[in-house]
């Protein structure tokens, strides 16, 4: 069973839902974005909000809110981890347990392109606004950032995307844009190429975006081949961290991979969620030591 009362979480909602702006403003804040390590380590937790619940072979892995609260306060404890990347249910819920103080908090941006959805690369605001963001004192945003050549839709996600980052530039918060590449295969689900050249176009159609880039970070997934991966982040010299998503149970090719990114010069650092929260031997503590190592 969670240690996190999830019962008094529930009830401090109906009671005083106040508490949740309250505990905002008393949030101890970080100074700076990237601290003395001159590294980036998040913990991603904003899967739940378009609907991806899996980890592996189970489909609702991230579906138990009181579990999942419990991992990420743990991952969150340990030295070297430096914030957290969710939507606003859980870092409402974060901010109640007070896990959140000298922490970089991101706020997801667009979630609308739910999982397994006919919409799905229809990557909607529904999450996070830049004024939300804002007026949290939470320290970045980002946004997902799917682009289907084949699809004219796209063309509407790129000029949302745009607008987000404008506004958050005039706010002077960091947006961290993760670019894919992605085409359907007949009636299947949407596929993100992660071959090099996909990679490489999807991040300089990224750095292009908006009337400014000095605000904008890049979330990338390591390519199919890590050896591309050097001449892939030649593309921008914006500054870079590497996603992680689901390592299919295979973790030591995950941290062999993320390790050799690593040392690129643009690169800054890891965003990584369910291979740390969700780790094959149920080590959170281990996987997010071990995570923190690499950098």
């Amino acid at each position: 069973m969670s240690s996190v009362d999830v019962g008094s979480l529930a009830r401090t909602r109906v009671q005083h839902p106040e508490a949740i702006a309250e505990a905002a403003v008393r949030r101890v804040r970080r100074e700076e974005l990237v601290g003395e390590s001159g590294r980036l380590m998040i913990v991603a937790a904003d899967h739940p909000a378009r609907g991806s619940l899996g980890v592996g072979g189970a489909p609702l892995a991230m579906a138990n809110r009181g579990d999942l609260l419990e991992r990420l306060c743990l991952a969150l404890s340990r030295p070297g981890v430096d914030g957290v990347l969710a939507s606003a249910d859980v870092l409402d819920d974060l901010l109640l347990l007070g896990a959140l103080d000298g922490k970089v908090v991101m706020g997801s941006m667009n979630r609308g392109g739910l999982a397994g959805a006919a919409f799905e690369l229809d990557d909607r605001f529904t999450g996070y606004r830049p004024e939300d963001i804002e007026r949290l004192g939470f320290d970045a945003g980002k946004l997902l950032l799917r682009v289907d050549y084949d699809d004219p839709g796209s063309l509407r996600t790129l000029h949302s995307a745009a607008r987000v980052v404008d506004a958050m530039a005039e706010r002077r918060l960091p947006v961290f844009v993760e670019p894919f590449l992605t085409a359907r295969d007949g009636a299947g689900p949407p596929r993100n190429d992660l071959g090099a050249e996909a990679v490489t176009r999807s991040i300089a159609i990224a750095s292009g975006l908006a009337g400014t880039s000095a605000y904008t970070w890049l979330k990338v997934p390591v390519t199919e081949n890590p050896d591309d991966m050097a001449r892939v982040m030649e593309t921008s010299t914006l500054p870079a961290v590497l996603l992680g998503g689901d390592t299919g149970g295979d973790q030591e090719a995950a941290y062999e991979k993320w390790r050799g990114a690593l040392q690129l010069p643009t690169v800054q650092g890891l965003v990584v969620g369910r291979a740390l929260l969700y780790p094959p031997d149920g080590d959170v503590a281990g996987a997010v030591d071990t995570a923190v190592g690499l950098l």
